[in-house]
């Protein structure tokens, strides 16, 4: 096992009944501007006492880890899910102790797209903006990242090297 997979880290809701550990580094860091989650968060943000999940251009900053390396160490029952619409292949999980945004699971996907405002201490930082096309209207991007209006390579390669990843066999070390 690598040093780098070795490393734990927590995202905890607002008020700490609800602890999801993740181990290694992230799939990618990416703010997501998609209208699906423009409006899941408008939802989520309404919700009584529940924190920010959008900043001003009506992004959402997602951590996205490997399914096999995300885990609920503290407070399951108290996750709840949420979905935008009937039949939507994706679900957004709350923690309904505080209305914490947590993560989103596209279910056919491999991976939890985790809020990276959720982490403790310094969370691995956002590397691309994507689906931008989508931002809020006249709102400007947060500088200092690449943004891409639909879904780059560099995201999608990501995303199929991690899968590829959960297939070979594990080498312990």
């Amino acid at each position: 096992m690598s040093a780098s997979a070795k490393i734990k880290r927590i995202a905890r809701c607002r008020c700490g009944a609800v602890e999801i550990e993740t181990l290694g580094e992230p799939i990618i860091g990416a703010a997501c501007y998609c209208d699906d989650c423009q409006a899941a968060g408008r939802e989520l943000e309404a919700l009584p006492g529940a924190p920010m999940v959008l900043d001003k251009a009506g992004g959402t900053a997602f951590l996205l880890f490997r399914k096999d390396r995300v885990k609920c160490v503290k407070g399951e029952p108290l996750l709840r899910d949420r979905w935008l619409k009937e039949g939507a292949p994706s679900r957004r999980v709350l923690a309904s102790c505080c209305n914490s945004f947590m993560f989103l699971e596209f279910q056919k996907g491999h991976w939890f797209s985790l809020c990276r405002a959720r982490f403790e201490g310094e969370a691995p930082p956002l590397q691309l903006r994507i689906l931008t096309k989508f931002k809020a209207e006249g709102a400007e991007l947060p500088p200092g990242l690449p943004a891409y209006p639909t879904f780059p390579f560099k995201f999608v390669a990501k995303l199929i090297l991690a899968r590829l990843a959960m297939l070979l066999p594990s080498r312990a070390g």
